[in-house]
C-alpha cells in the first residue's frame, strides 16, 4: 500500500487505469462507427450489448473504477508536485512543452463534464440537452427496441450539442496522444526504439479517435 502511495506507484496506477479507457474508448467508437453501415447494423449492435446484461454492467463498473483510480491518482501526483515545489519557477518551462502536455490537467476537468453529459444525453436521454426537443428519447421499456441510430440523428440536431462533441474529441486526442506516451514510461518501456514506436503509437491513437468520433457526430448532423 506504501507502494502505491508513493509517486513511481500513482503514475503506475494511473497508467493501469488510463490503458482501460483507452481499451474503452477505442471499442466505443469502432461500435459506434457501424452508423455508417445503416440503422440495422447499429441497432443489431446495441441490442446485443443490452441483451448481455452481465457483459454490459461488468464492463461499466470496471471503467467507473477505471475513472474514480484515474483521476485520484491524478489529484494525488498534482498535490505531491504542489508540496516538492511550493515555489513556482520564475521562467515558465511548460511553454516549450507540446500542446498536449500543456492542456492534460485541464482537458481532464473537460472530458470528465463531457463523460457527465454525454450520458445523460445518448444514454440516459435525461433532458438536460440544450434544445430538450431534440434530445434522443431512449426507451428501455418491456419489448421495446431502441432506435440508436435514431438517437444519434436526433442529438447531433442541435448545432451547441454538436460543436461540443467535437470540442471534446479535440481534447480527448490531445489527451490520449500524452497519456498513452507517458503511460509507456510509467510501465517501464525506456528503450529508445520502444520508446519512438509508443510516441508514434499515442500520435496514430489520438489522431484515429478524433477523426473517428468527430466523424460519428457530422454524420448524424448532416443525416439530420
Amino acid at each position: 500500500m506504501r507502494f502505491f502511495q508513493s509517486t513511481i506507484g500513482l503514475k503506475i496506477l494511473m497508467a493501469l487505469s488510463g490503458l482501460v479507457g483507452v481499451g474503452f474508448v477505442v471499442g466505443h467508437m469502432l461500435g459506434n462507427l457501424q452508423i455508417f453501415m445503416g440503422p440495422e447494423t447499429l441497432n443489431a449492435y446495441a441490442a446485443a450489448l443490452h441483451a448481455n446484461a452481465a457483459l454490459l454492467w461488468g464492463a461499466r463498473i470496471v471503467l467507473l473504477g477505471a475513472i474514480v483510480v484515474h483521476i485520484t491518482t491524478a489529484v494525488k501526483l498534482t498535490s505531491k508536485v504542489g508540496k516538492a515545489r511550493p515555489v513556482q519557477y520564475d521562467t515558465k518551462g511548460w511553454l516549450g512543452a507540446s500542446y498536449a502536455t500543456r492542456t492534460m490537467r485541464w482537458g481532464g476537468f473537460i472530458l470528465l463534464a463531457f463523460i457527465i453529459y454525454h450520458l445523460a444525453h445518448l444514454t440516459l436521454g435525461a433532458p438536460v440537452v440544450l434544445d430538450p426537443e431534440l434530445i434522443a428519447i431512449v426507451d428501455r421499456s418491456e419489448g421495446k427496441t431502441v432506435d440508436v441510430y435514431k438517437n444519434v440523428i436526433n442529438g447531433f440536431k442541435s448545432l451547441p450539442t454538436a460543436l461540443f462533441y467535437i470540442v471534446a474529441q479535440v481534447m480527448l486526442g490531445l489527451h490520449l496522444t500524452h497519456g498513452i506516451h507517458s503511460m509507456s514510461r510509467s510501465l517501464g518501456i525506456s528503450n529508445p526504439v520502444w520508446t519512438e514506436r509508443a510516441a508514434k503509437a499515442a500520435v496514430a491513437t489520438g489522431i484515429g479517435i478524433t477523426v473517428g468520433n468527430i466523424a460519428i457526430v457530422l454524420f448524424g448532423m448532416i443525416a439530420g
